[in-house]
């Protein structure tokens, strides 16, 4: 039984097979050599840099900047070189709480290898026999993660909303939330990761939560994402997680973090500092 196996799995890359990607004469990315090669190919916007490639930094604000990068976007969907739209934009800062330098649409971050954000929240119920945990499991439908066990909400976080209207948005989706009730969760810390796909590399920082809940309200998803919840004792939880692959890939890290908020990982693990250390690769 082991929890390391899952930081190791969300960091696993190869730096020496990418490129620096700017913007704005600002590093914010990483593009792989080949989609390097499909990049300097394809010419404007984009020009190469010394040893990486970036936007030509004659693009003078976030709007000039957004139109030419999501035009190139779909040229490079068309082109077959990238998977269709997901029709949500992202923004790309160089770190939290600055402004946005542009916005992009979700399926072109990993290619360029793009610092993404999203949140995550813990569903939570307190019985006489200790903490229980709402496990969603991901409709067989699903791009990413089909079937695997998943967080009582969790989302990427789009431009042009807040996180709090992001929480909101996503806890009626995905858990049926009414909003005073959402809006009771608790932010709890980050966890970040930045692991390689077939696509490019993620460097991804979520944002946890913690909501506790009435052991009467049962959640309900509604956009098609879960098929089920279900309200597992912690125990169980930390059974499935450390020996078994159930679990979409980044939900791990997020129970790991809660089963050490918690007390239910403590120092006498093994494994306890190499955890608490390794759940944030920030920047």
């Amino acid at each position: 039984m082991s929890f390391l196996r899952h930081l190791a799995a969300c960091n696993r890359h190869d730096l020496d097979r990418y490129r620096r990607f700017y913007v704005a004469g600002k590093p914010v990315g990483w593009v792989r050599d080949d989609f390097f090669r499909v990049l300097s190919d394809f010419g404007a916007p984009f020009t190469v840099k010394g040893d990486g490639i970036g936007l030509d930094e004659g693009l003078p604000t976030f709007h000039h900047r957004t139109l030419a990068m999501n035009a190139a976007v779909m040229k490079l969907v068309e082109r077959k070189a990238m998977p269709k739209l997901r029709r949500e934009q992202y923004p790309v800062l160089t770190r939290w709480g600055e402004e946005p330098l542009l916005a992009v649409d979700r399926a072109a971050v990993p290619f360029f290898g793009l610092r993404s954000f999203g949140l995550h929240v813990n569903g939570f119920v307190r019985k006489e026999d200790g903490l229980h945990l709402w496990v969603g499991r991901r409709a067989m439908d699903r791009g990413v993660a089909p079937g695997k066990l998943d967080n009582l909400v969790a989302g990427g976080q789009p431009h042009g909303l807040t996180l709090a209207e992001n929480l909101v948005k996503e806890a009626q989706e995905e858990a049926g939330l009414a909003a005073e009730l959402a809006l009771k969760a608790k932010p709890v810390g980050v966890i970040s990761y930045l692991m390689e796909n077939e696509r490019g590399l993620k460097p991804d920082t979520l944002f946890c939560y913690d909501l506790e809940l009435d052991p009467a309200h049962v959640p309900r998803n509604t956009d098609g994402e879960v098929e089920c919840f279900e309200l597992w004792p912690l125990d169980k939880v930390a059974e499935s997680v450390a020996s078994t692959d159930d679990w979409k890939f980044n939900v791990n890290l997020v129970v790991i973090d809660f089963l050490v908020r918690h007390g239910w990982l403590t120092p006498e693990h093994p494994e306890y500092v190499q955890v608490c250390s390794g759940l944030r690769k920030l920047d």
